[in-house]
């Protein structure tokens, strides 16, 4: 059975084991499979770039934003910030007292904060990893059901088998899965010498939080 599409996706789990009633449920599988992927891989294809303009404290992340990478101002010369943590951070707060070109960066919730506060408005740039494309009726494919189909399928019947109290599955499952996931990792990883692609999208960073 071909293993390209959504369909085929849960038409093969179906198959797999061996129910022909659980379409609604399958769709759950897979869901879940996609949440436990995104909490664990990280890979080039994953890498996507943001820009925005920063005039203020805090800003939204990216709707798809999954970790960071890096940040930095587009300012001559370029000027990466550094990352620190929340408790950092509000340490320099107290230190970058007055408006001034942001220097560091840290992860807030759903927020990016700078320190100091931007003196003007200032173009930045995020390079993070972004969630996946979820599947769906609407969205056939994904690069990773492209690449990998073995992590979709795997992670989907591991996801199924405490559903259907096959107990006695869930170690052969959660073997394959993580040994799909390792390959991808390794395979990404020697490939990871010639660049990874970087995707430009349109997204929500940069929206202002008062």
């Amino acid at each position: 059975m071909a293993l390209t599409t959504y369909t085929e996706l849960k038409a093969s789990v179906a198959d797999w084991i061996n129910r022909d009633d659980l379409t609604a449920v399958i769709v759950d599988f897979i869901s879940l499979a996609e949440a436990q992927i995104e909490r664990t891989l990280r890979t080039t294809q994953m890498i996507v770039r943001a820009t925005a303009s920063i005039d203020g404290e805090y800003s939204a992340v990216p709707a798809d934003f999954l970790e960071t990478r890096t940040v930095k101002l587009n300012t001559n010369p370029i000027q990466p910030l550094q990352f620190e943590t929340v408790d950092s951070l509000d340490s320099l707060r107290t230190q970058y007292t007055a408006p001034g070109r942001p220097q560091y960066f840290g992860i807030v919730g759903t927020q990016i904060r700078v320190v100091p506060v931007p003196d003007s408005t200032y173009t930045a740039e995020l390079i993070y990893y972004g969630k996946l494309t979820k599947l769906s009726s609407s969205n056939a494919t994904n690069w990773l059901l492209t690449s990998s189909p073995d992590i979709y399928l795997y992670g989907a019947l591991l996801q199924g088998a405490p559903y259907l109290q096959n107990d006695e599955r869930i170690q052969t499952w959660a073997t394959l899965y993580e040994r799909g996931l390792n390959d991808l990792k390794i395979a990404d990883d020697r490939g990871s010498t010639s660049g990874g692609a970087l995707l430009a999208r349109t997204n929500t960073f940069g929206v202002r939080y008062v």
